[in-house]
C-alpha cells in the first residue's frame, strides 16, 4: 500500500437556486507519514509507526488520527506541541524508545481527549511539572531511570498512573540513597516527603553561604584594623625620627598616649 495517497476529484454540484447551476471543484487529500502504515476501521484511524527506526515524531500525521503507535523506535526528544492539531487522538504509545527529554507543552492540544499515554521503557529521569498539565489520560511511566526528588513527587501527585504498571516505576537514584531501587509509590506511601529533604538541603546550603560571607567580613575587618595599626606605628616612628622640639615632644607624647 502506498504510504501517501492523494486523491483529487472534480465533481459538478448543481444547486437549484434561483435557476443557477454552480460547478465546484472538490479536492480530498488523504496522507500518511513516511514509513508508517495507516488504517481506518469504523471511523477509528490508526497510524502504525512501530519499529520503523524513527528518530523523531513524524510529520504529516492525519488530524483525525485516534491511535498513534510510535513504540520501539529511536526517538530521544519530544518537543513542545509535538502533536499539535491531533484533537481526536485518544491513544499514544511512545514506549521503548530512548526519550530523555519531554518539553513543557509536549502534549498541548491533545490533553483533553487523550485516554492512554505510554512512556514506559525510556530514559526519563525527570520531567517539568507542567508537562502533563490538564492531562486526564491513564499514564504508564514504568522502566525509566527516575531520579526521586521533590519535582518528581509533585508531578506524580497529579497523574493518573496505570495501575497495572505503577509498581514498576522505580527510583534509580534519589535524594537519599536508601530509597534508590525502590518503587516510587511504595516510598511515598510510607510517608516519605522528598520535598522536605530538599528544603533541609537548601537551608544547609544557605547557612553555609551566610557563614562564608560572615567569615569574609570578619577577616576583612581584622585585616583593616591591623593595617591601620601598622600605618599608625610607622607614622609614629617617622615623627620620632624628626628633630625634637619642645612642642614636638609634647605632640609625640600625646600620640603615644593615644596609641
Amino acid at each position: 500500500m502506498l504510504n501517501s495517497i492523494v486523491l483529487k476529484m472534480a465533481c459538478e454540484i448543481k444547486v437549484a437556486e434561483v435557476g443557477v447551476d454552480i460547478i465546484l471543484p472538490v479536492s480530498t487529500v488523504l496522507t500518511c507519514p513516511k514509513n508508517c502504515h495507516c488504517t481506518e476501521r469504523n471511523g477509528h484511524k490508526t497510524v502504525q509507526c512501530t519499529s520503523r527506526d524513527l528518530e523523531k515524531i513524524p510529520a504529516n500525521i492525519p488530524e483525525d488520527t485516534v491511535s498513534l503507535q510510535l513504540a520501539s523506535n529511536r526517538i530521544t526528544h519530544i518537543p513542545s506541541q509535538a502533536f499539535k492539531g491531533l484533537r481526536r487522538l485518544q491513544e499514544l504509545d511512545i514506549s521503548n524508545n530512548a526519550i530523555e527529554v519531554v518539553e513543557e507543552g509536549a502534549f498541548h492540544g491533545i490533553s483533553e481527549g487523550l485516554r492512554a499515554l505510554d512512556l514506559s521503557n525510556n530514559l526519563l529521569r525527570g520531567v517539568p511539572r507542567e508537562t502533563f498539565a490538564r492531562l486526564h489520560a491513564k499514564i504508564s511511566l514504568a522502566g525509566n531511570p527516575w531520579h526521586c526528588e521533590c519535582a518528581l513527587q509533585e508531578v506524580l501527585r497529579e497523574l493518573q498512573l496505570d495501575p497495572d504498571t505503577v509498581n514498576q516505576v522505580h527510583c534509580q537514584t534519589a535524594v537519599r540513597d536508601e530509597y534508590a531501587g525502590k518503587p516510587v509509590i511504595q516510598v511515598l506511601d510510607s510517608g516519605v516527603n522528598f520535598c522536605s529533604f530538599q528544603r533541609k538541603t537548601t537551608d544547609v546550603a544557605m547557612f553555609i553561604t551566610m557563614f562564608g560571607w560572615f567569615t569574609m567580613v570578619i577577616a576583612y575587618v581584622v585585616y583593616y584594623v591591623r593595617q591601620n595599626r601598622e600605618d599608625a606605628r610607622r607614622h609614629l616612628e617617622y615623627l620620632k625620627a624628626l628633630p625634637n622640639s619642645p612642642r614636638d615632644s609634647k605632640d609625640s607624647g600625646t600620640i603615644s598616649t593615644v596609641l
